[in-house]
């Protein structure tokens, strides 16, 4: 992923020199359990953990790649130059490529959930605060873009917050699909290397074994984990959707915040634009861009084939990087977003109570009128404040058929705010705990 939209900490984890690292690391665990089971003499493992604090060098091992073709093979060239080819020749003792590759992947895709993980933690404080913050501060409900029925600020947060959690949780569970790692042999049978090997590296890699691994640990697994990539990658453009919204200029009910010296436009000055949530936005498709091939990833032929090979190289940093980054920003927007809620109020009442209608209809209808005539008395008072700018209050005390029904109290009551909020802490327990 480009610089812009990376972080340091997860760029790390993809790195050459990590990878690297884990390979040795499999390898070395690897030999303590073939010292264990008599295979190779412990003075052969002795000196491959004598490597462990060697750099080694990326640019050497390209080198050998390029004559080799195989990059596993040009790796343990690479290491035996440190070692020695005598100490090195018990080294990889009945493995196969993919026993070091996709355990390492699934290393580095753990050590990337567990960042994501913290990331997430970020978003769910940020909105858990601001839902708080904002419990009791009224606004317009929208359905289809239209003014429904007020709700509160608090508890649009407070929505985004249990999607959130239900994505972190996902995550977790993700996770624990992951974090396995087969240090099986060709073909995933064991032939030449004890499966007590593979438990060994795994429990210092904190892995669990792969069941059965053929000899590449089986891509539904993966398949699941970029799913779940991509669905929180959706709820990240779900909050930044509705933060641009509130941007527009005819809602402005929140935006952004703005810093000293940020400039919105090259061309008009006044401009304030909702960069960062036009962003994420961007970024999400990013993120759902990994899901399709990570699916066809899961069909292989027979034992193994390497079509997955390229696309994981590729999604495995990309996505996760970029989940990243987008976490981090989506948490920053969400802390310092700035709120309007005198600009809720207004564009609430701009249409002069009209948000009151179903509380008019079921009022009637418990009145004794029918659904129909009562939806038909509502309809006609409301069409005239929208055609033609009208009080809706105003209209139903002069229209003889509602009043005929419903007394000047009765209907005074139902424009009565509290009665859309009387429900909030009941919600905010469900979401958020007693």
């Amino acid at each position: 992923m480009i610089p812009r939209y990376s972080r340091p900490e997860m760029v790390a984890i993809w790195s050459p020199e990590t990878k690297f690292k884990i390979w040795y690391e499999i390898e070395a665990h690897a030999c303590d359990a073939q010292v264990a089971l008599g295979v190779i003499p412990k003075a052969n493992a002795e000196a491959v953990w004598r490597a462990k604090d060697v750099q080694f060098d990326v640019a050497r091992i390209d080198e050998i790649e390029a004559v080799t073709k195989h990059d596993v093979i040009a790796f343990l060239t690479h290491l035996a130059e440190h070692i020695g080819s005598d100490d090195a020749r018990f080294v990889h003792q009945g493995m196969t490529s993919s026993d070091v590759l996709d355990t390492t992947l699934n290393v580095q895709l753990v050590r990337a959930t567990d960042l994501l993980l913290a990331g997430m933690d970020r978003v769910l404080a940020a909105l858990k605060a601001r839902a708080f913050e904002h419990k009791d501060t009224v606004r317009i409900g929208r359905s289809h873009g239209i003014h429904a029925e007020p709700t509160t600020m608090g508890l649009t947060f407070a929505r985004f917050y249990a999607e959130m959690a239900r994505g972190r949780a996902r995550l977790q569970a993700a996770r624990a699909e992951i974090a396995t790692g087969a240090i099986s042999g060709a073909v995933g049978t064991f032939a030449n290397i004890d499966p007590a090997v593979e438990e060994h590296v795994c429990k210092m890699l904190g892995l669990t074994p792969e069941p059965i691994s053929t000899q590449v640990i089986p891509r539904d697994r993966h398949a699941m984990y970029f799913a779940v990539l991509g669905v929180i990658a959706s709820s990240i453009e779900n909050i930044a959707i509705e933060i641009r919204h509130m941007q527009r200029t005819e809602v402005l009910e929140a935006e952004e915040f703005f810093s000293p010296g940020q400039k919105g436009s090259s061309a008009m000055p006044h401009k304030r634009n909702p960069v960062l949530t036009e962003n994420l936005t961007g970024l999400a498709r990013l993120v759902r861009m990994s899901v399709i091939p990570a699916l066809e990833n899961v069909a292989l032929w027979h034992e193994r084939d390497i079509s997955h090979s390229s696309v994981e190289r590729a999604i495995g940093p990309d996505t996760t990087i970029t989940l990243d980054f987008a976490l981090h920003r989506l948490a920053g927007v969400v802390e310092k977003l700035v709120i309007y809620p005198e600009n809720m109020l207004r564009n609430m009442n701009k249409f002069k109570g009209l948000v009151m209608s179903q509380r008019v209809l079921l009022a009637l209808t418990q009145a004794g009128v029918s659904r129909e005539d009562s939806y038909r008395l509502v309809q006609r008072n409301a069409m005239k404040v929208w055609e033609k700018g009208a009080d809706f209050k105003t209209e139903l005390l002069a229209d003889p058929e509602v009043t005929a029904a419903l007394s000047p109290a009765e209907i005074e009551e139902k424009f009565d705010l509290g009665y859309h909020t009387k429900h909030v802490d009941t919600i905010f327990a469900r979401v958020f705990g007693a």
